[in-house]
């Protein structure tokens, strides 16, 4: 990531005393309006139009002059290009001077970029930059973030350019709408007029600007889309920048609308979430309409991981292990998608479902992963009533184990249910009596109820049970210890050495649900 240093002239900002209030109209009105600016013909006249002309920056009002008091400039000098990028820092002071705007300069030094290429790291740079100028601003206007906007100069011919550079790279129409008009408070009113109009508004003007001599190089696909594919299209038509931008448009609005019916449909597919982990019901994703399902997959990656970059082919190869009903991939971000059982799990590599390892007390709870708990309650049978009977009747969710089977003497289980409950409404004496609760581990054995007193490796009663390998590390084991025997895998099946007989007199109750409002 690249360092950056701050320098703000002359002003001291300064943070009124907390407090919040309804966004208003008249916070509209007084909100700042930060103008990104290089030095460049576009956002040379960028500035020149906020100060003489109307602009719509997308606040209600359309088409309108912008306050001169709420006009702010931002110049990032990025250092790539030595002397030249210095000359640029010095012309937009002396422009910023002659309009008697403020200005922010910040210097951004690329020491690390992990990997990014450099320009993406520098527009990462120039926004997480523009962002903290305007909470800044805002603070010391005393108006909500919402209320303020961050104006950008790309135009139809950026526009143009970006739409041919992700053809060429295989974008769907997500990145063939390109540049928004607005993304949040990021607004770009200068996207109906080209780079050659501004050009000459200038000239007319007799406004000078910066040249970066960089732009020449076609090495960098958008000089190569720029110098070598605009020209070639304009030939056919000479106002295809003008074009494109409005096909963007057209492209962009039905992008946003085919978005909004698959964020409806993953909610309506999707078995469980929660950091780190989607799972998707495979049957409804293979069912849908398959230009839903991609848009599906892309959103429930993006997601688990905003930064990930999903190709094309990344989507078809999920929708192949769809179809097939197994198989498996790593994904942009290290994203692991795994179909098995009927079910289609997205991973991060980084979230671990892991549960609260520790003690549960008896009668006690604990709040598991994916907003479950795991509670457990002391019983004794009624008299007259079959143990047997109330452990196969057990409500969903819940088990019924013998208490005696467990270790517990029945003298001892006596003073539990006996004793005088403390603030917490457990009997002091009760606090002896715990389970272990933690994950499956390698090499797990039990003795399924059932199966007439034969062990099985809990690998394989998970796989019966068709849990998928992503969730398996989230399913609760209750043991009797560190290490000791399993008791039940909470909501599968209960170890035969612990199920309720005839002559179970007390019962251990053991229930597994959602927490209520999670």
């Amino acid at each position: 990531m690249p360092t950056v240093s701050q320098r703000y002239g002359s002003r001291r900002f300064a943070v009124p005393a907390a407090g919040s209030r309804a966004h208003t109209h008249a916070d509209e009105l007084r909100a700042p309006v930060v103008l990104m600016v290089s030095g460049g013909a576009d956002s040379t006249a960028l500035v020149l139009l906020a100060c003489t002309g109307a602009l719509d920056i997308d606040d209600g009002r359309g088409v309108a002059r912008i306050a001169r008091e709420r006009l702010h400039v931002l110049h990032i000098n990025h250092h790539l290009r030595g002397a030249a990028s210095d000359a640029d820092e010095v012309f937009v002071r002396d422009l910023c001077a002659g309009l008697g705007l403020p200005l922010c300069v910040e210097h951004a030094h690329f020491t690390e970029i992990n990997g990014q290429n450099l320009e993406a790291a520098a527009r990462e740079a120039r926004y997480a930059a523009a962002r903290r100028y305007v909470r800044e601003l805002s603070e010391e206007a005393g108006t909500p973030r919402s209320a303020a906007r961050i104006l950008t100069a790309h135009t139809a011919s950026d526009r143009a350019e970006t739409f041919f550079m992700n053809a060429i790279k295989g974008s769907g129409a997500a990145g063939l709408s390109s540049i928004p008009r607005r993304r949040n408070i990021i607004v770009r009113p200068l996207l109906d007029h080209t780079h050659a109009e501004l050009v000459r508004y200038l000239e007319v003007a007799g406004q000078p600007w910066r040249e970066d001599e960089s732009n020449q190089d076609t090495s960098y696909l958008r000089n190569f889309v720029r110098h070598r594919i605009m020209p070639l299209a304009t030939e056919r038509n000479e106002n295809v920048a003008k074009a494109v931008s409005a096909a963007c448009d057209l492209l962009g609005d039905e992008d946003a609308f085919m978005s909004q019916l698959a964020a409806t449909a993953l909610r309506s597919c999707t078995r469980r979430s929660q950091a780190g982990l989607i799972v998707l019901d495979a049957t409804r994703l293979a069912a849908s309409e398959v230009a839903i399902a991609r848009r599906m997959i892309r959103v429930a990656v993006k997601q688990l991981a905003p930064d990930a970059r999903l190709e094309m082919r990344h989507v078809e190869a999920v929708l192949a292990c769809v179809a097939r009903g197994e198989g498996s991939l790593t994904l942009p971000e290290g994203i692991d998608a795994r179909m098995e059982f009927g079910t289609l799990s997205l991973r991060t590599p980084t979230a671990r479902e892991t549960l609260p390892v520790g003690w549960l007390a008896v009668p006690g709870s604990m709040t598991l992963s994916a907003g479950m708990r795991l509670s457990a309650a002391l019983l004794r049978v009624p008299a007259g009533a079959d143990p047997v009977e109330l452990a196969r009747n057990a409500e969903p969710g819940a088990v019924y184990v013998d208490a005696a089977a467990l270790g517990y003497a029945e003298r001892d289980l006596g003073r539990m249910l006996e004793g005088n409950p403390g603030k917490d409404g457990i009997p002091a004496e009760a606090r002896s009596a715990r389970l272990w609760v933690d994950a499956p581990e390698a090499g797990d054995m039990l003795c399924p109820l059932g199966m007439q007193g034969r062990s099985k490796k809990l690998s394989d009663l998970l796989n019966e049970a068709q849990i998928p390998l992503a969730e398996r590390a989230a399913t609760p084991v209750v043991r009797t210890g560190p290490g000791g025997a399993i008791v039940w895998v909470a909501g599968i099946r209960l170890d035969d050495r612990f199920k309720c007989t005839a002559s179970t007199r007390v019962l251990v109750k053991l229930l597994f649900r959602p927490v209520r409002g999670a």
